[in-house]
Formats: structure tokens, C-alpha cells, sequence
């Protein structure tokens, strides 16, 4: 009779207790294991794999019916920014700073008087979205005669280091007679104080209106209503429309603060192209523009 045949024990392999382990602390076992000698099987996920297939078969009908495109998925950009029509940009309400600066603002802001061409409107809204102006054609008012309008300001020190108040207009055409001229015109006033924190009107040391890309500076010729300058917007034919001193008190508009503009719409009035215009209150332009206007 031969030796008897020794029942071998079964030892788990290393891999798999920790293998099991691992499962336990994922939640994958949730009971013991079987026994070494058995196959085991994860319990099946029937919830997450049932999930998964009307997951498939809802992404597979959305694409089959155009419902789910590239376009669909890619980010879209944080604000629509746009060109739109002239009168369709809407202003700011006035918004200047408090204290001081916005006082000194307010003070000097010059009267309009409109002689010929159209009225002041607004370039930018809040969006981003700024106005595509007119194509020069009937006459130089032709859709442009009536808007609340608005007046842009930034006040700093030139090369020389005295405080200019610069305000600008923006007019959605320059039509010194029907059918020339261009789409878009800013001009503005630079207003030189002594002391940037009076609002007093002899504090006013120079009026320096623009005209035809420069600045005609007056220290002496202005007229005021209070501290305002009194300031005309004109053409004489055949030459573009161009700011000038005037005696007659005109209008005024909601005046906005370059550093109460959304950063949205100060971005567009940087970025935008307005053509044979230029946006006098953006950098580099207002610096250049404080220093171009010389007494």
C-alpha cells in the first residue's frame, strides 16, 4: 500500500488579497469574498450600466437628429460683443466718480451747441456693442437729428504736468453736404485747469476744442455758462464738421466717466474701427491727444 496522497492547501496569491482590498475600500465587495477555490465576480452594475446605455442612446438620437453639433460643445464667448445700428447703442445714465474727481467733472462739462449735422450719440453700451454709424447720404442731419446722446470725459496731466480735462462726442456721420464726407466722427473739448480739485470758473487756464485732427487752444476767447465752456459743432463747406468756441449756450448730454465704463465697453471703444475717426479718450490717444493741445 502505497503513501497517502496529501491534500494540498490552497493559498490565495499575494496579488489577489490585495486586489480584494482594494475592491472593499472602493465598495465594489459588498460581502466577503468566496472561498480561494471559487471564480469570483464582482456584483454586476446593472444601475450604472443601464445609465450608461440611455446615456449612449440619448447622445446617438441627438446627433442623428442635429440637435448635438462641434459648434453645439465649444465655449462660447464670455459677451457677445456687436456692431449695431446708430440708434440702437443705448447710453450710460450720468456716472461719474464720487467726490472731487466727479465734482470737477460735472463743473467743466461743456455746453453743445449743434449748428449743423447731427446730434451727439452714444458709441458704446454696457455689452460691448458699439454703433455703426451713417453712410453719407441726403442731407447732414439725415437720421442723426435727435438722440439723448452722451459725452465721454477723462481727466490726467499732460507732458508738462497740468490737469486737462478731456470731453468727447461721438456723431454717427460727418456730412459737410449731401454725399461727402464719412461714417463716424468723434471731436471733443480739452478743458487745462490750475488746480485739478476746483470747480471754480477762473480756474479754467485754456479751452482747446478740436478740429480736423488738432486742438485750437484759447486762454482768453471762451465764453462759459457758470464754469461750463460754451462750445459749437459745425461745418463751414467744404471742410468736415469740427468743434469751435461759441457765445450761444447749447445743449447738454448724460456724461460718463472713462473709469465708470464697463471694462467690456472700454474694450470695444479701444478695439473698435471707427474709420477716419479715432477715440479720443483711449489709450495711447488720450495722452497724445493732452499733449497735442498746446497754449
Amino acid at each position: 500500500m502505497g503513501p497517502r496522497a496529501r491534500r494540498r492547501r490552497s493559498v490565495t496569491p499575494p496579488i489577489l488579497i490585495r486586489a480584494q482590498k482594494a475592491a472593499k475600500r472602493l465598495g465594489v465587495l459588498s460581502h466577503p469574498p468566496p472561498p480561494p477555490h471559487t471564480p469570483y465576480f464582482p456584483p454586476p452594475l446593472v444601475p450604472q450600466l443601464t445609465a450608461m446605455a440611455h446615456f449612449l442612446s440619448f447622445l446617438k438620437s441627438a446627433v442623428a437628429c442635429g440637435l448635438l453639433s462641434i459648434a453645439a460643445v465649444r465655449a462660447a464667448p464670455l459677451e457677445s460683443r456687436a456692431v449695431i445700428a446708430h440708434d440702437a447703442v443705448v447710453g450710460f445714465p450720468q456716472t461719474v466718480p464720487s467726490g472731487t474727481t466727479g465734482q470737477v467733472y460735472l463743473a467743466y462739462q461743456p455746453h453743445l451747441f449743434v449748428n449743423n449735422g447731427c446730434v451727439p450719440f452714444p458709441a458704446v453700451d454696457a455689452q460691448g456693442n458699439t454703433s455703426g454709424g451713417l453712410k453719407p447720404s441726403g442731407g447732414s442731419s439725415s437720421n442723426c437729428s435727435k438722440s439723448t446722446g452722451q459725452i465721454y470725459v477723462r481727466g490726467g496731466l499732460n507732458s508738462a504736468g497740468v490737469y486737462g480735462l478731456l470731453y468727447s462726442w461721438y456723431f454717427p456721420k460727418d456730412e459737410p453736404s449731401t454725399g461727402i464726407g464719412h461714417r463716424h466722427d468723434w471731436e471733443g473739448t480739452i478743458v487745462y485747469l490750475r488746480d485739478a480739485t476746483s470747480t471754480s470758473p477762473d480756474n479754467i487756464i485754456a479751452v482747446c476744442p478740436s478740429a480736423h485732427g488738432g486742438w485750437d487752444c484759447s486762454t482768453n476767447g471762451f465764453s462759459l455758462s457758470g464754469s461750463s465752456p460754451l462750445i459749437e459743432y459745425s461745418s463751414t463747406w467744404p471742410l468736415d464738421h469740427s468743434m469751435m468756441l461759441t457765445s450761444t449756450v447749447g445743449g447738454t448730454q448724460p456724461l460718463i466717466a472713462w473709469e465708470d465704463l464697463p471694462a467690456a465697453a472700454q474694450a470695444a471703444l479701444t478695439n473698435t474701427d471707427f474709420g477716419a475717426a479715432n477715440v479720443q479718450v483711449k489709450d495711447p490717444s488720450f495722452l497724445n491727444n493732452l499733449n497735442a493741445a498746446t497754449y
